[in-house]
């Protein structure tokens, strides 16, 4: 059991960190909490199932599914999101509008009921005695690829220097020449990147359906605020801390399948009590 609950959250931990850096850059950049961010990761999912289905490798499913999600995100953001960017209520309401339009979509064309992916990678490896499944290890490798992509773009190059600065401070951003528009439209493709990765990665291991964006959605506020609103670090670190106790209620407590999510928001709670900015950001002082 105690090998089940380290893969397991090693896993949701990975998919979660994937949902909650793209949504912690988008808001830390673009000031935009954007609610149908786990939309397109279950959409991802979807595009998986239909290109494995029609006898497209994993590798080539993935990328398409990917760019088709950008697309879509994109022109999402163009037309409603931009123009509604700086009302935070309207933001909040279209993106809430857009995630249910995505599931109508999806619950039109594939249905409501649950659909499988079967595993790219089937069998399992041996490791310290402990039997892992290799498609298990090929969404961690692809969790930690993705995050340590993310980390070189914002700490090598000039690009990730530009998301840095506007993330500070957009108005010093503008003033210094960057185009905070653009990056901000980057951020977004790079957020929906994220979800259509994780969805990606989720799809075998999980049945896939219109409906499961939802508690995702919760994990990932959770985790960032959790963590701390605008530290990516902090979202990383609130991932990582829900998916574990997730896992752990699932498997030690009776029907914790049905208490996961209340667990999830429980914990945020309890560090709000001690710490009202969350675990990493900055505290009512230094905001002053």
């Amino acid at each position: 059991m105690v090998a089940d609950i380290l893969v397991n959250g090693l896993v949701h931990s990975g998919v979660y960190a994937m949902l909650s850096l793209g949504f912690g850059l988008v808001f830390g950049v673009g000031r935009v909490l954007n609610l149908a961010h786990t939309a397109f990761y279950m959409i991802a999912a979807y595009g998986i199932f239909y290109l494995v289905r029609m006898g497209l490798a994993m590798p080539v499913a993935t990328a398409l599914t990917a760019v088709g999600v950008m697309a879509v995100g994109l022109a999402i953001y163009k037309v409603f999101i931009e123009p509604v960017r700086e009302v935070e209520s309207t933001v909040l309401i279209t993106t809430l509008a857009a995630a249910i339009l995505l599931q109508e979509v999806a619950m039109v064309l594939f249905g409501s009921e649950l659909r499988h992916v079967p595993p790219a990678f089937p069998g399992y490896t041996l490791i310290a005695g402990v039997r892992v499944g290799n498609q298990e290890m090929a969404t961690l490798v692809l969790a930690g690829v993705c995050l340590a992509g993310v980390w070189l773009l914002l700490s090598h190059t000039r690009l990730g220097l530009a998301i840095r600065a506007a993330a500070q401070d957009r108005e010093v951003a503008n003033l210094m020449g960057i185009n905070v528009n653009r990056v901000t439209a980057i951020v977004m493709g790079l957020g929906f990147l994220l979800a259509a990765l994780a969805g990606a990665a989720i799809a075998p291991l999980s049945p896939v359906e219109p409906q499961m964006w939802m508690h995702p959605l919760v994990i990932v506020l959770a985790a960032v605020v959790l963590g701390g609103l605008g530290s990516l670090k902090g979202s990383l670190i609130g991932a990582v801390i829900l998916a574990f106790a997730e896992v752990v209620v699932v498997f030690l407590v009776p029907g914790g399948s049905y208490l996961r999510t209340a667990v999830a928001l429980l914990i945020m709670v309890c560090v709000f009590l001690v710490r009202p900015e969350g675990l990493f950001g900055a505290s009512i002082a230094e905001e002053r």
